[in-house]
């Protein structure tokens, strides 16, 4: 398993809830530090450079590896979060499904209620429980960007390698202009609705 795969993992709890989009940007962010772990990559400023060649395991992390920009002047963080985030948890959902690391739970009375994604009883379900209950600081720190846990991470979290102070806090960045991006659509909704109200 990931740390973007135990992010949305932890982010499935019933008791979280996490936007499409601000959760995509945070898998984006586990992905590109797990890919720096890795060798894959090395983050030089806010650029990301390929390291050594490199065919994960796992079929979301090669994507992610594939899609590198591999020629100079190379992508910045804070684009890769966008461009890579596009979708990412929609992405995450339908992989999780297909392994069988996600089923479907029915809510509601009827039989045709609507449908709510949970964890299945998995050894991966275990595994990010374990990181998440022994506060790992890349995975508690992507979780309380998009509002998971009880805001202890709001304080800097302390990390090991430069990458993830980095990725964090461009996630972070992004998440602060997607919000903005947001608020400017609520305005612009509401002075539309009332052009078309009236006086």
């Amino acid at each position: 398993m990931t740390t973007a795969k135990d992010l949305f993992i932890i982010a499935m709890n019933p008791e979280h809830s996490v936007g499409q989009g601000d959760l995509s940007l945070a898998l984006a962010g586990a992905e590109l530090i797990d890919l720096a772990g890795s060798g894959a990559v090395v983050v030089e400023g806010d650029r990301i450079m390929p390291g050594e060649p490199a065919a994960p395991e796992d079929r979301l992390m090669r994507a992610a590896a594939d899609g590198l920009v591999r020629e100079a002047p190379y992508e910045r963080v804070e684009d890769w979060l966008w461009r890579r985030g596009e979708d990412l948890a929609a992405t995450y959902q339908a992989a999780l499904e297909e392994d069988g690391e996600l089923t479907q739970k029915r809510t509601g009375r009827l039989s045709f209620g609507s449908d709510r994604v949970q964890p299945a009883d998995t050894p991966a379900r275990s595994r990010a429980a374990g990181r998440w209950k022994e506060n790992e600081p890349v995975l508690t720190a992507l979780a309380s960007a998009v509002g998971i846990g009880d805001g202890q991470a709001d304080e800097e979290p302390g990390f090991d390698d430069e990458t993830a102070t980095i990725v964090v806090a461009a996630v972070h960045d992004s998440l602060m202009e997607l919000e903005a991006v947001r608020q400017r659509r609520s305005i612009e909704n509401a002075a539309f609705a009332n052009v078309w109200r009236g006086p």
